[in-house]
C-alpha cells in the first residue's frame, strides 16, 4: 500500500562538487597571504613576496678549518719510546728543563760549591732541646701558680704598654675622700638569657646595614618599570614622558556642576531644596560633631559631667553663648555661620536653647557613655547641677532636666541606662518605589524571573543554602538575611519601622503568629488560621514556622481565588 517515490539523488553526490574549485590567482594569492594565511603557512607581506629567497641560504663569516678534536687532548694516545726521546732532545734546549726536568725533582747541586758533601753537609744551629710544646701550653702548674707568674710584671707593662686586664680599673692616683675606686660608671650593657641577640651575633654588620640601606638600582632599569609596568597608586601611561605638558594639566572642556546633586535625585527633593553645593559645609559641620563627641568622651566620664561643663550658668540649657566657650576651650575655633548651623542642627525643637536630651543625642556618643546610678537621680530629681550629691530624702523644687521614661536601656537585658534617641527628620522619598527585600530574596512577589536575564555561576546571594546558626566573623556569605543595592537605594517599609529581615524569618510559636496577624490587622477566621498553620508545618516540617512563610501562603491562597 502507499506510493512508490521515484529515488533521488544521494547526500554524497549532493556534497560532490561538480566542477573543481578555481585556483586562485597568484596575484591575488600574494594578497591573501599577508590579511589570511592558510595553515602552516608563513605570513609574508605582499609587497616582498615576489622577491627571491636569499637569506635562507646565506651563511656569515669565516670557515674555521677543523683541528685537533677535544677527545685526543683530554686522552692522547700513548707515545712510543722513539716519540719520547724526539720529544725530550726538542725540550731539552730550554734552560729550564734542563734545571729541572718535567717529571723530576730540581737537581740544585750545580749552584753549590765544586767538592761539597751534599749527603753529609747540614746548615745552620743546632736546635736544642728544652720543653716540649704541650707543657708549654698546658704547663703542669695549678690555677694559682700560673695566675701568680702571670701577674709577676704586671705593673711594669700597664706603665709600657698600658696593657690593663679585662674590667681592670685604671688608676688615676685620685687623693680626693670623696672618691673610690669601685666606683662603677656608664650604662650596664643588656643581657639577655633567652638568646634574643643570637640573630645579630650571627648576621656580619655589614649585611645588617645592607639590609636596611637604601636599594642601589640602576636608573635606566627603573624608568623602565616605571614606564612599562604598573606601579601601586598610579596611572599606567607608556606615552607620559612624550607629553609635553605640565603635571596637571587636563584635556578636554570645563563641565559646569549640576546646580543638583546625586543626594537630592536619590531623595526626590524638589528644585527649592536642593543643598546647590552644600555638601561640603554638611561634611565640615560633620566633622566638627565627630571632634566634640571625640573631646567629650576623652575628658568626662559622665555625660552630666560634659553638660555641665558647656552649661555655664547652670540653668539646665546651653545656649549660643555657651556653645561658642565651650568650643574655644576645646581649642575649635568656629567661625558664626558654622557654629550657627551646629546650634541649628543641636536644637531639634527651635527654642533657642539645647537642652539635655538634645546634648546627649547630637553631641556625645551616649552609647559609650551610660547614665550612672546616682546620676540618674540628679537627672530625674531635678537637682542644681552646681550643688553636691543630696541624700534621696532631700526635697528639692528644681526642674528636671530629664524625665524618667526619657530613659531607656542601653541593651535588651541590661541594668545600665541611656538617654532616649532623638530623630531629626529625614528627607522626603518616593513612596512609589518601595519594594520589601524579603520579596526579592524568595522571588514571590515583586522578585525579577530568571528567565529574564541569564544565570551563570555561583548565585551572590546563596538561597540555596541554610544559613548556619552561629556565623564566623570570616564568614562574608550572604544567605538571603542581608539587603542589596537596590534594597540601599529603595528601603524598605519594614525597616524604617524597625523591623528586618531576620525578624520575618525567625521562626515562632503558633501563638504568637496568630498574635502577630491580629495586630496587623489581617482578619481570619480560626479554622483558616488551622488550615494555613497546618499547611506551613507541613511545608517545612517543623512545629514552629516563621512569618515570611505565613505571607508566602496568604499569597497563595489570595492569587488562587483571585483567579
Amino acid at each position: 500500500a502507499g506510493k512508490l517515490l521515484p529515488t533521488g539523488d544521494r547526500a554524497v553526490s549532493c556534497l560532490t562538487e561538480v566542477l573543481p574549485r578555481p585556483i586562485t590567482p597568484t596575484t591575488v594569492r600574494k594578497f591573501r597571504n599577508t590579511t589570511n594565511p592558510a595553515p602552516g603557512v608563513e605570513r609574508i607581506f605582499y609587497g616582498r613576496a615576489d622577491d627571491p629567497d636569499i637569506a635562507a641560504h646565506l651563511t656569515h663569516g669565516i670557515e674555521s678549518r677543523s683541528s685537533l678534536s677535544a677527545a685526543s687532548l683530554i686522552s692522547p694516545l700513548p707515545k712510543t719510546n722513539f716519540q719520547q726521546k724526539i720529544q725530550d732532545k726538542k725540550e731539552a734546549i730550554y734552560f729550564s728543563n734542563r734545571q729541572a726536568p718535567l717529571g723530576r725533582s730540581h737537581d740544585q747541586s750545580s749552584m753549590l760549591p765544586k767538592g761539597l758533601d751534599v749527603i753529609n753537609t747540614t746548615f745552620g744551629t743546632k736546635v736544642i732541646q728544652d720543653v716540649s710544646a704541650g707543657e708549654l701550653i698546658n704547663p703542669p702548674k695549678t690555677f694559682e701558680e700560673v695566675d701568680k707568674d702571670s701577674r709577676e710584671g704586671h705593673d711594669l707593662y700597664v706603665l709600657s704598654h698600658n696593657d690593663y686586664y679585662v674590667g681592670e680599673a685604671i688608676n688615676r692616683k685620685y687623693d680626693s675622700p670623696n672618691f673610690s675606686k669601685s666606683f662603677v660608671y656608664g650604662i650596664e650593657t643588656p643581657h639577655f638569657e633567652d638568646g634574643q641577640s643570637v640573630s645579630k651575633s650571627l648576621n656580619w654588620l655589614c649585611d645588617l646595614q645592607s639590609k636596611r640601606a637604601a636599594k642601589i638600582v640602576s636608573k635606566r632599569n627603573d624608568d623602565f618599570k616605571e614606564k612599562f609596568q604598573p606601579q601601586l597608586g598610579k596611572v599606567l601611561d607608556p606615552i607620559a614622558e612624550t607629553m609635553n605638558v605640565p603635571p596637571g594639566h587636563t584635556f578636554g572642556m570645563l563641565l559646569r556642576p549640576d546646580e543638583h546633586g546625586v543626594g537630592d535625585l536619590l531623595h526626590c527633593r524638589v528644585p527649592c531644596e536642593f543643598l546647590r553645593g552644600k555638601d561640603r559645609e554638611r561634611a565640615i559641620l560633620a566633622a566638627v560633631r565627630q571632634s566634640l563627641k571625640k573631646a567629650n568622651y576623652e575628658n568626662f566620664d559622665m555625660l552630666l559631667e560634659a553638660f555641665r561643663h558647656y552649661d555655664k550658668n547652670g540653668d539646665g540649657m546651653i545656649d549660643k553663648d555657651d556653645l561658642r566657650k565651650s568650643c574655644f576651650q576645646l581649642n575649635l575655633n568656629l567661625d558664626d555661620e558654622l557654629l550657627d548651623s551646629l546650634f541649628d542642627y543641636c536644637d531639634l525643637d527651635k527654642d533657642g536653647l539645647i537642652n539635655y536630651l538634645e546634648f546627649a543625642s547630637f553631641l556625645n556618643w551616649k552609647d559609650k557613655m551610660a547614665v550612672k546610678e546616682f546620676e540618674e537621680k540628679i537627672i530625674t530629681k531635678g537637682k542644681k547641677l552646681g550643688t553636691p550629691v543630696l541624700p534621696e530624702d532631700t526635697k528639692t523644687n528644681d526642674k528636671p532636666l530629664l524625665k524618667q521614661e526619657d530613659l531607656v536601656l542601653k541593651e535588651p537585658g541590661s541594668s545600665e541606662k541611656t538617654p532616649n534617641t532623638l530623630t531629626r527628620s529625614t528627607d522626603h522619598v518616593d513612596h512609589a518605589n518601595y519594594q520589601t527585600t524579603s520579596s526579592q530574596y524568595n522571588a514571590v512577589v515583586g522578585g525579577l524571573p530568571t528567565t529574564c536575564y541569564p544565570v551563570c555561576g555561583v548565585p551572590t546571594i546563596r538561597s540555596d543554602l541554610p544559613a548556619p546558626r552561629i556565623r564566623r566573623i570570616s564568614d562574608r556569605t550572604n544567605y538571603g538575611d542581608e539587603g542589596n543595592a537596590y534594597a540601599v537605594l529603595f528601603p524598605s517599609v519594614f525597616s524604617q519601622k524597625g523591623v528586618y529581615e531576620r525578624d520575618f524569618l525567625k521562626t515562632r510559636p503558633k501563638a504568637e503568629i496568630a498574635q502577630i496577624l491580629r495586630k496587623i490587622g489581617v482578619n481570619i477566621s480560626g479554622e483558616t488560621f488551622e488550615e494555613i498553620w497546618k499547611q506551613a508545618c507541613l511545608e517545612h516540617q517543623k512545629d514552629e514556622v516563621c512569618v515570611e512563610c505565613i505571607r508566602n501562603i496568604l499569597d497563595e491562597r489570595h492569587g488562587s481565588h483571585t483567579k
